[in-house]
């Protein structure tokens, strides 16, 4: 072998196989293309970080202070105590009526007899002078048993409503006819039919009534 050709060889043989070459390229570029993902998702982080500050701050900004908490407990406080101190008056109202008007009823039924035994007095007392003893006695009793109804329904605040000759309330009163030339002012009360009632400032019955017309 000539001289010339020894180098060469040692020159082949020295040369590294070509596979090798071809992964250590193929390493170098996927450690290339890993630092590059690394920086983009490094500067992806980046920024993030400014938007996930400014969230948290106004998040912090939103969240109510410790004032803004204890003036809206006080305010529900406020509202609670008004509450029931409505609800206390009204109760309380409810029971002054009740106390005051829960005998309405029976005193309305009761007018119906206090109309009987007026009627009976009347009746009797047409009889005048010529009546028996016994008819006067009875006559007695009748207007007694009267005089105690009525004084019964005055303690519970029940008064008559005689109107005669004052002018007419549709409120209060009821009327029955007209009559014209009494010579009065038209719209006065000439006559009391039947008498009306009140309990206390409500109205039990109306009374009926005759009014002057012109």
């Amino acid at each position: 072998m000539s001289e010339d050709e020894k180098p060469q060889n040692d020159a082949v043989k020295d040369a590294p196989p070509a596979n090798d070459a071809a992964e250590t390229n193929a390493a170098a570029e996927t450690s290339r293309e890993d630092e590059a993902n690394g920086e983009a998702e490094t500067a992806e982080s980046a920024a993030k970080e400014p938007r996930d500050d400014a969230a948290e701050a106004a998040t912090e900004d939103s969240a109510p202070t410790a004032e803004e908490r204890l003036a809206d407990v006080n305010d529900q406080l406020l509202r609670s105590l008004a509450e029931l101190e409505n609800t206390r008056k009204r109760a309380a109202r409810d029971r002054s009526e009740a106390l005051k008007f829960g005998a309405m009823s029976f005193a309305r039924d009761m007018l119906g007899v206090v109309d009987n035994l007026q009627r009976a007095l009347k009746v009797m007392q047409e009889l005048g002078d010529d009546m028996p003893d016994a008819t006067r006695s009875l006559l007695e009793g009748v207007a007694a048993t009267e005089r105690d109804l009525l004084a019964a329904l005055a303690r519970h605040k029940v008064t008559a409503l005689t109107p005669m000759g004052e002018k007419f309330d549709p409120n209060l009163h009821e009327a029955m006819f007209e009559a014209p030339g009494t010579g009065q002012v038209s719209g006065t009360i000439i006559e009391i039919v039947e008498a009306g009632y009140m309990m206390e400032e409500r109205l039990l019955r109306p009374a009926k009534v005759g009014i002057a017309k012109d």
